[in-house]
């Protein structure tokens, strides 16, 4: 369980977003005063976030009073930072969402166009120069990393599939997917074909 203390540090970093991206509070001022209940089920903990529209508030609470729930696990949540992920995840039913799903979209809408010019708020600190070249050494960092972790990702998977044979191909389950459905298909025919010799009888 989240200590209050934890709580109270996330509500101030995503009230220094709010300050350091001017335009996230006219993104959110469209659900200002909606009461957005986040279940995460894997955590067994709930917080409510409110815009008031001036500053967001998270409170963890077992309210039952809100304008939309969402539930979900931990990793599903984080996969909203992509918005377009919303509907897709309902249906698979990784989530569930009660009340107006117009809130959910705009909090995640709002936070996944998040624009921080940190090499300007960095500059104050450091100056133009080298907040400059901080930020880029940073982004370069982050590409390298992802580009480790695709390659690390495609050489397990090439070695668990071709040389350990641990796991199947993606086109060996597509085929084995097939075969079921075709084997289905003649069984059900087979079990026509009995059905009605036995009627014939």
């Amino acid at each position: 369980m989240l200590s209050n203390f934890m709580v109270a540090l996330v509500e101030r970093v995503l009230n220094t977003a709010l300050k350091l991206d001017p335009t996230l509070s006219d993104r959110l001022s469209s659900i200002s005063q909606q009461r957005l209940l986040i279940d995460i089920r894997d955590w067994q903990q709930q917080f409510l976030v409110v815009f008031t529209g001036q500053q967001l508030h998270l409170y963890n609470t077992t309210e039952t009073q809100y304008d939309c729930m969402i539930s979900a696990d931990i990793n599903t949540l984080m996969a909203l930072k992509n918005p377009a992920m919303l509907t897709q995840l309902i249906r698979q039913d990784k989530l569930d969402l009660q009340g107006d799903l117009n809130i959910a979209q705009g909090f995640s809408n709002a936070f996944a166009a998040l624009n921080i010019d940190w090499p300007e708020h960095l500059s104050d600190y450091l100056g133009d120069a080298a907040a400059q070249q901080l930020w880029q050494l940073v982004k370069q960092t982050q590409q390298q990393s992802q580009k480790a972790n695709k390659k690390l990702s495609t050489t397990l998977t090439t070695l668990c599939q071709d040389e350990l044979k641990v796991t199947i191909h993606p086109l060996e389950l597509e085929q084995f997917k097939q075969h079921t459905r075709q084997l289905k298909a003649h069984v059900a025919q087979l079990e026509l074909r009995i059905n009605q010799l036995l009627q014939a009888k």
